[in-house]
């Protein structure tokens, strides 16, 4: 069993890489973040949208009763059952976005979700790193409407690039930097060698 978690800001391309580091492992299952059980979807509903106004905390909170109800639901069975899981987002995400971004502290968002979790910590994580200028340009290339996290400025990203740089050098034997510039199939070949 194994726990693996794909970080990064948005448009590195964690969740192209997921889907394909998922349907390349035997047995895996691909789960994401908030989301993947019917309430965390609803969550993940409200903390998108960009015409609701959701203060720091309220969204740190959000965002750990929903991975709650994921560990409680999908993910701590499925590890249970001796499967790999491999999840597009974890609670690195949060101490980089709430607890970095939003300024309410790393320590406090990890306490918070120390409690939703369970202490659930993922065996490797992959941190697909790229500069936010380049990141920003791919997220507004899908077409798709910006959500509300996505609407912050260039500040908010690149103070979450640094937050997940110092996550991943406090805990190099979890995180392995990937390179997000290069291309799916070689991040693909970069992953699976990092978490085999």
């Amino acid at each position: 069993m194994a726990l693996i978690t794909i970080e990064g800001i948005d448009g590195a391309g964690k969740s192209t890489l997921a889907a394909a580091l998922a349907g390349a492992l035997p047995d895996a299952v691909l789960l994401r973040e908030p989301g993947g059980v019917a309430l965390a979807e609803r969550v993940r509903a409200v903390v998108k949208d960009p015409g609701l106004r959701v203060g720091a905390r309220a969204e740190a909170l959000l965002y750990a009763a929903a991975r709650a109800q994921l560990v409680e639901e999908a993910l701590a069975p499925l590890l249970a059952a001796g499967r790999t899981v491999v999840l597009d987002r974890f609670v690195d995400s949060s101490l980089a976005y709430q607890g970095a971004g939003r300024g309410l502290g790393v320590d406090a968002v990890r306490a918070i979700n120390d409690f939703a979790t369970g202490g659930l910590r993922a065996d490797r994580t992959l941190l697909l790193r790229l500069d936010p200028a380049t990141a920003r340009a791919r997220a507004g290339a899908r077409g798709e409407a910006v959500d509300r996290l996505e609407a912050e400025g260039d500040g908010f990203f690149a103070t979450i690039a640094r937050a997940y740089d110092e996550l991943a050098a406090a805990d190099p034997g979890r995180w392995v930097v990937l390179d997000a510039r290069r291309s799916p199939a070689e991040l693909l070949a970069d992953a699976l060698a990092a978490v085999g």
